[in-house]
């Protein structure tokens, strides 16, 4: 965390994300130097050279670096003058832990390696002076107190150490009964009475494999406060797991928070003074496999994932609410046995307010009712589906209705209530009443399983996606197929109704999602941003906003920018018929310098061959064109020479290309020439079709001293030297027999 606390720095994959805290966006506006390490402490744009690094610290000036290698040595650099400036040897195997004492004048280096000991280095003799020996397992965090005189220690023996540096020998040893990762010294400054906390006394937090915080006593060896566990399914409960336990605490006294790190990547922020949950982040989510907007104004959006918890992420803030209740891990496609109904308040708090129990199995599909909310209508890999009844008050909810069906992949409620249709391995979709659960028909045409049904919320028509590839649009009065899209590479996993009803979007296992318009059976769009699989696919209420989940683990929103296209091109058409205008009034004021630079940016080259032209039919024309060229930016002049290349392709307009590139070989020099952008290519697409005028050229000119030998010959003579028709054709057919 900064000091400020306003951003943090985490490890993903092989990098290091800069997130606001605000806000949770990625904001990786800095150069990062990733180090070989388990840890970051603050980032530096020096380069040192690389080695297996297991630990590394700065101290609080951030002008010393120390780290602690798998050599078993500690080196330590100077940060601004990046040079080593001492190597420390005599730890036993990995240096896990180093840490700077927090005066800075005193020069002092803590560590511990394999041998479970604390050794204290003087940098100003490289000398270790003292080994706090009291760990039987891996030191795993060091703490100063506030007047830097006492040291606690904490390890995964179970056991914190109260340390007295003056004298270099253990003041104590608290049991607290758990494997410790992480050791928070509570500041002199502020109220912590709600933690059991005296100002008299020395306390300290805690963080490890019991999941929660834990306040202590460095006096009395005593826990003063504990942390209390959100409530789980008694099938959950177990702190010996390691499910939850925290791996990583760190104090920001500014905020005045503690943030903690737990086993499932999760990033909690508390408040310091009473330990209350303010924000947690959640990054790390497995596999994506459904996802929903929600909130009177779909502010938030729910996230399933292949385990029991639900995610409940608040799109502004990326606040997430992690919801315990199912307990088993999904499988298959499968939730738990039971059903689980859950309301967000007016704060946007979300709770369970009622469960279901009747299945034999997994539920693998469900769907709500979309007028009045009033049932729920689940699919089981027991072979049956279920219809829920949802009283206004509820505590458990009943089934009313219960019928067979088999390998439902898929269930969708009609946007009046009246009918259910569902979707099967067994290659069909079938239609059926909401209210008695009758079979009106079955939709027959996939070639595979279908793994997706929707209804259209505008026409009586339904949509299917299958393992096949395709899509297809289906009648609700006869069952016809209405019309096939095909394009999917994979199997169609998805697919929702958007625009009102006029397009389908689709989404494939390959990861790949395709918008298709239902008039003319065109994808209009592909889209590749995931991964892999995509399994989760919803439209917020206003139809303008999309979320995706995937198997790759990221869950991704989409914004409907179709109108946002739509205006953008609407302006730009507006400026370009003020830039034709403009350039009109231009060429008939003859400000042809002005003409010519507009032309160029309208990127059109038909529009600058017009301007040229304009020019040279001037007066003096060759002149006027060769002073407005070289007038010209060198980006200007690489698009003339461009357009040349174009405009010399054809015998009509290669005038205007040669007095442009006659031009440019004239006034500009050869160094500047080689220069231009695409010079090379443009070089050798002129020189054919040039050669090919210049032959041309050269038949014309030999044509036109043929007829004015004719003519030569054919003027009439004077009366002195007189000359018969007769004479004069014989003397051209002798010359040029026709």
């Amino acid at each position: 965390m900064t000091h400020d606390g306003e951003y943090m720095f985490c490890a993903c994959d092989n990098k290091v994300n800069v997130v606001d805290v605000a806000t949770g966006t990625v904001v990786n506006y800095h150069c990062v130097v990733l180090f070989t390490s388990q840890s970051v402490s603050t980032i530096s744009s020096c380069y040192f050279p690389p080695s297996s690094m297991a630990s590394m610290a700065f101290d609080s000036s951030s002008t010393l670096l120390a780290t602690g290698g798998c050599d078993s040595a500690i080196k330590v650099w100077d940060v601004p003058r990046q040079y080593c400036t001492h190597n420390l040897k005599g730890s036993t195997g990995v240096v896990h832990l180093v840490e700077f004492h927090p005066d800075t004048s005193k020069l002092q280096l803590f560590s511990s390696s394999m041998d479970n000991t604390i050794r204290v280095w003087d940098l100003k003799s490289s000398e270790c002076v003292a080994q706090l020996e009291n760990h039987y397992s891996s030191v795993t965090s060091l703490a100063f107190s506030p007047d830097n005189e006492t040291l606690i220690s904490s390890g995964r023996d179970k056991i914190c150490t109260v340390w007295d540096l003056n004298k270099g020998e253990a003041k104590g040893t608290i049991p607290v009964y758990e494997s410790i990762e992480s050791v928070v010294m509570l500041p002199e400054q502020g109220d912590f009475s709600c933690l059991g906390v005296s100002k008299e006394s020395l306390h300290f937090v805690t963080a490890g494999s019991k999941g929660i915080l834990r306040v202590w006593d460095a006096a009395s060896a005593t826990c003063v406060h504990s942390q209390s566990l959100p409530c789980l399914p008694a099938a959950c409960v177990d702190q010996e797991d390691g499910l939850q336990s925290l791996m990583h605490c760190v104090l920001v006294p500014m905020k005045s928070q503690i943030v903690t790190v737990n086993s499932e990547r999760n990033i909690c922020m508390y408040d310091a003074q009473t330990l209350e949950l303010r924000k947690q982040f959640a990054g790390n989510n497995g596999e994506v496999l459904d996802v929903r907007f929600l909130g009177p104004r779909d502010s938030h959006v729910v996230v399933a994932t292949n385990s029991p918890q639900l995610k409940v992420f608040e799109l502004v803030t990326s606040n997430c609410q992690i919801l315990h209740g199912h307990t088993g891990r999904w499988q298959e496609g499968c939730l738990s046995q039971g059903i689980r109904i859950w309301r967000m308040n007016d704060h946007g708090n979300v709770f369970c307010v009622a469960q279901g129990l009747g299945h034999m199995q997994g539920v693998g599909a469900l769907s709500c009712s979309r007028m009045k909310e009033n049932f729920v209508v689940t699919a089981s890999k027991d072979n049956t589906m279920k219809v829920w009844s949802i009283p206004e008050y509820i505590t458990h909810q009943k089934t009313s209705l219960c019928f067979f069906v088999k390998d439902v992949n898929s269930v969708a409620v009609s946007p009046n209530d009246k009918l259910i249709a569902t979707a099967s391995q067994d290659k069909t979709a079938k239609l059926w009443t909401s209210d008695n659960c009758e079979q009106l028909g079955t939709f027959v045409g996939h070639k595979r399983g279908v793994w997706c049904v929707q209804f259209s919320p505008v026409d009586r028509i339904l949509a299917t996606s299958s393992a096949d590839g395709t899509v297809k649009l289906w009648s609700l009065q006869d069952f016809s197929c209405l019309k096939t899209f095909e394009g999917h590479e994979a199997p169609v996993l998805k697919i929702i109704f958007v625009s009102g009803g006029g397009q389908v979007l689709s989404s494939g296992a390959d990861g790949l999602m395709k918008l298709w318009t239902i008039n003319n059976n065109v994808c209009v769009k592909t889209f590749d941003a995931h991964d892999d699989k995509v399994l989760g696919l919803h439209a917020n209420r206003r139809d303008n906003a999309l979320v995706t989940g995937s198997a790759d683990s990221r869950v991704l929103l989409w914004k409907d920018v179709t109108q946002t296209e739509l205006e953008e091109e609407q302006v730009k058409q507006e400026e370009q018929i003020l830039k034709e205008q403009k350039l009109s009034n231009l060429l008939h004021k003859k400000k042809y310098l002005k003409a010519l630079g507009l032309a160029i940016s309208l990127d059109r080259p038909h529009t600058v061959l017009s301007v040229i032209k304009a020019i040279l039919k001037e007066a003096n024309g060759k002149e006027d064109l060769e002073k407005n060229l070289l007038k010209l930016r060198k980006d200007q002049k690489e698009a003339v020479l461009k357009f040349s290349i174009t405009w010399n392709t054809n015998s009509r307009n290669y005038l205007e290309a040669q007095a442009v590139v006659e031009t440019l070989l004239k006034h500009e020099t050869p160094e500047s020439l080689l220069q231009y952008e695409g010079i090379k290519a443009a070089v050798e697409s002129l020189l054919p079709y040039t050669e090919r005028h210049f032959q041309r050229l050269g038949r014309l000119l030999q044509a036109s001293m043929f007829l004015d030998f004719m003519w030569q010959n054919m003027k009439l003579p004077d009366a002195a030297t007189h000359k018969s028709p007769e004479s004069v054709f014989l003397h051209i057919s002798l010359f040029h027999p026709l």
